[in-house]
C-alpha cells in the first residue's frame, strides 16, 4: 500500500502503532515480532505472490550470515553473495539479457513473463551488506525476529534507504524503543507530513509536465527545444521531491516507532561538482556502492588509471542496479564519465595552482556559481536517460534539447492541456524550494528542538500535523489515480 493512501494512514499505521506499543508494555520480543509480521503484511498487500520469496531470502541469508560470523569463511561469503546476485539477476535482468542475446544471435528464446518483485533491489543489497559485514567485522545476529525485522522494516522495505545491521540492531535491543513516546510520535508526524507534502503537492504537481513531454517523445513526437528543456527540468524536480519525500516519510514513520533511519538526501541540487552531488543524493546507495563495490575493486589504491576504471565500473553497475535497460546503463556511464572528468580537472588545477596565491573572494564566488550551474546542467542532461524508457525516446529528447529538431510549434504540452508559461513558473518555484538552504533534515532537527520538553507545543504540532496529513491524503485520493513513488520500480 502507498504511504499516501487512506488505507495506510487511517487503518494500517494506527493499528501497527497501537499493537507495537501495547505489546511492548509486556514483551519487547513480542512487539518486535508484531512489527515483523506487520511489515510482511505491508509487503503482501503489494505482492502476496512474492511474500514467500521474501521470507525464503531472509531465512537463507540469516543462516548463511550465522555461518559466516562463526567461521569468518570467505567460501560462505562467496556462496551467500552469489546466491543473492543470482536471484536478483533472474528477476531483474534475465529478460533484458535474453532480448539482447536474441537480437545478436537471431534467436527467439523466451523465459516467459517475469514479474519483478517490488523492493528486491533494496532487500537484496541490505542483506549483501549484512553478509559482507559478517565476514569483515564478525557481525552475528542471534535473533531471527530482529534480523527479519531489519530486512522487512516497512518504512524502508520497498524503496530504501539501504540499511546496515549496525544502524538498526542496537535500536531493536533498546527497551525504550518499545515504550510509547508522544513527543517522538509528534516529531514523526511532522516529518511525515513534510514528506507527504513533497510527494502529493510538489512532485505530483509538476509530474504532468514531465510526463507529457517524455511520453510524447517516446511515442515518436519530437518536442520543441523549449518543451524538451521544460520537460527535463520538470522531471529533475519531480524525481527529487518524489524520492526525498518518500525518504522523509520513512524517517517520520520511524520516529513514531522510536527508531532512527539515516538521512538519504542532503540538498543534492546545491552540489558544485558531481562527487558532491553523489555524496548528497540517495546517500545510502552512494555509500553502499563506495564501500562494497568501488573500494572492493581497489578504489584509488592502484594508480590513476585503475582509479578511473573503478569509478566508471561502479557507476555503470549503479546505473544497471536501477533497471534492466540500456538507458540506465548509459545513464550510469555518463555519470561515471562525469566523475572521471572531474578527477582529471582537479588534478590539472592542483598541478597548476600556486599555493602562495589565494583567489579573490569575488572570483571564488563566481567560480562556485559557475561550478554549480555546470553540475546542474550535467545532472539534468543525464536525467533524460534515466526517465526515458527507450533509447529512441532519449534521442528524440536530446535532439530537441540541442536545437537539432526542425520543430517550431510543439504539441506535447498543448495536447495535455498544459501551458508552457505555467510550467516554467512552477519549475522556478520548485527550484527555489530545492535550493533553499534549510532542507527537510534541518527542519526535522529544528522541530525536535522546538517541541522537546514543551507539552503545549507538542500538542499543537501533533494537531497541526494530523490535520495536514488528513488534508493531503484527501487531496491525493480526490485525484482518482494514486501516484506511486518512482523508486518503487527499482
Amino acid at each position: 500500500m502507498l504511504f499516501t493512501s487512506a488505507l495506510f494512514a487511517w487503518a494500517y499505521l494506527p493499528i501497527v502503532l497501537a499493537g507495537f506499543f501495547l505489546i511492548g508494555r509486556w514483551s519487547e520480543r513480542g512487539a518486535a515480532l508484531w512489527l515483523f509480521v506487520a511489515s510482511l503484511v505491508f509487503y503482501a498487500v503489494w505482492m502476496p505472490e512474492f511474500t514467500l520469496l521474501l521470507l525464503a531470502s531472509i531465512t537463507f541469508n540469516y543462516l548463511v550470515g550465522q555461518r559466516i560470523g562463526a567461521l569468518r569463511s570467505k567460501a560462505w561469503l562467496t556462496f551467500g553473495v552469489t546466491c543473492n546476485l543470482v536471484l536478483l539477476a533472474y528477476f531483474k535482468y534475465a529478460g533484458f539479457l535474453l532480448v539482447n542475446f536474441n537480437a545478436v544471435a537471431g534467436t527467439d528464446w523466451s523465459f516467459g513473463q517475469i514479474v519483478l518483485p517490488i523492493g528486491i533491489s533494496f532487500f537484496t543489497f541490505t542483506q549483501i551488506a549484512f553478509l559482507v559485514d559478517a565476514y569483515a567485522k564478525g557481525v552475528r545476529e542471534p535473533s531471527f525476529v530482529h534480523y527479519g525485522l531489519f530486512v522487512t522494516y516497512f518504512p524502508h522495505l520497498v524503496a530504501g534507504p539501504v540499511l546496515h545491521h549496525a544502524q538498526m540492531m542496537p535500536q531493536f535491543a533498546r527497551a525504550e524503543t518499545y515504550r510509547f513516546n508522544f513527543t517522538n510520535l509528534t516529531i514523526g508526524m511532522g516529518i511525515f507530513a513534510l514528506g507527504l507534502f513533497k510527494k502529493v503537492v510538489l512532485a505530483d504537481g509538476v509530474s504532468p509536465y514531465a510526463d507529457a513531454v517524455f511520453d510524447g517523445a517516446e511515442q515518436g513526437s519530437v518536442p520543441t527545444t523549449e518543451e524538451a528543456w521544460l520537460g527535463a527540468l520538470a522531471y529533475t524536480l519531480q524525481l527529487y521531491f518524489d524520492f526525498s519525500g518518500y525518504s522523509d516519510m520513512a524517517v517520520g514513520l520511524s520516529w513514531m516507532l522510536n527508531i532512527r533511519l539515516p538521512f538519504n538526501f542532503n540538498s543534492p541540487y546545491l552540489a558544485t561538482n558531481i562527487s558532491e552531488f553523489w555524496r548528497r543524493w540517495h546517500i545510502s546507495l552512494s555509500s553502499f556502492l563506495r564501500d562494497y563495490l568501488y573500494i572492493a575493486l581497489g578504489g584509488n589504491r592502484r594508480g590513476d588509471v585503475r582509479r578511473y576504471a573503478n569509478l566508471l565500473t561502479t557507476m555503470i553497475l549503479g546505473g544497471l542496479w536501477h533497471g534492466a535497460s540500456w538507458s540506465f546503463v548509459l545513464w550510469g556511464t555518463l555519470h561515471g564519465l562525469y566523475l572521471v572528468v572531474q578527477q582529471l580537472w582537479s588534478r590539472l588545477r592542483g598541478a597548476a595552482a600556486d599555493p602562495k596565491v589565494s583567489p579573490a573572494p569575488a572570483a571564488s564566488w563566481a567560480v562556485r556559481v559557475l561550478s554549480w550551474a555546470l553540475t546542474m546542467l550535467c545532472v539534468v542532461f543525464a536525467w533524460v536517460l534515466f526517465r526515458s524508457p527507450s533509447l529512441e525516446g532519449a534521442l528524440a529528447m536530446y535532439t530537441a534539447m540541442l536545437g537539432l529538431a526542425d520543430i517550431e510549434t510543439g504539441t506535447a504540452l498543448w495536447n495535455a492541456g498544459l501551458q508552457v508559461s505555467t510550467g516554467w513558473l512552477l519549475c522556478a518555484a520548485l527550484t527555489a524550494v530545492a535550493l533553499w538552504p534549510r532542507n527537510s533534515n534541518e527542519l526535522g532537527i529544528g522541530l525536535r528542538a522546538l517541541v522537546q520538553g514543551r507539552a503545549s507545543r507538542v500538542a499543537f504540532v501533533a494537531g497541526a500535523s494530523a490535520s495536514l496529513i488528513a488534508m493531503l491524503i484527501l487531496l491525493n485520493n480526490s485525484r482518482g489515480v494514486a501516484g506511486a513513488f518512482i523508486y518503487f520500480n527499482f
